[in-house]
């Protein structure tokens, strides 16, 4: 998946906590809201002087980076609710990384289809 693919399919699955998301979905989007939230941060420094846009950038993709979040903790056949271990200072952030750095599960599990099914096999490498 490339980065307007990715960008795309978050946005369009804005509230869907359902399903799986598959690696480069979730750090694609994740790369977008960084630079998003950069240039929302410049243009509030330079221009506006308090953090007007930065906010609304905020506000706008929290669901959709909490959604994709959750897909993503489904392709490694985990619940959801495993995203708030990133709440646990250090610990909590290391496991998230490295459980968002793995290639979820091959082949369907209990929240769906492989996302990387059908892609070829540099998709799944």
């Amino acid at each position: 998946m490339d980065f307007m693919t990715a960008v795309r399919t978050c946005l369009s699955k804005y509230v869907d906590f359902s399903g799986r998301a598959q690696r480069s979905e979730f750090w694609w989007f994740y790369l977008f809201n960084i630079i998003g939230s950069a240039v929302a941060n410049v243009i509030d420094t330079a221009v506006l002087g308090f953090p007007a846009l930065s906010l609304i950038w905020m506000l706008g993709l929290i669901l959709p980076g909490i959604a994709v979040s959750v897909r993503r903790m489904h392709d490694l056949d985990k619940s959801g609710w495993w995203i708030f271990i990133i709440l646990i200072p250090i610990v909590g952030v290391i496991l998230y990384i490295y459980w968002f750095v793995q290639r979820g599960t091959v082949g369907p599990n209990r929240f769906g289809p492989d996302p990387l099914a059908g892609e070829g096999t540099m998709a799944a490498a």
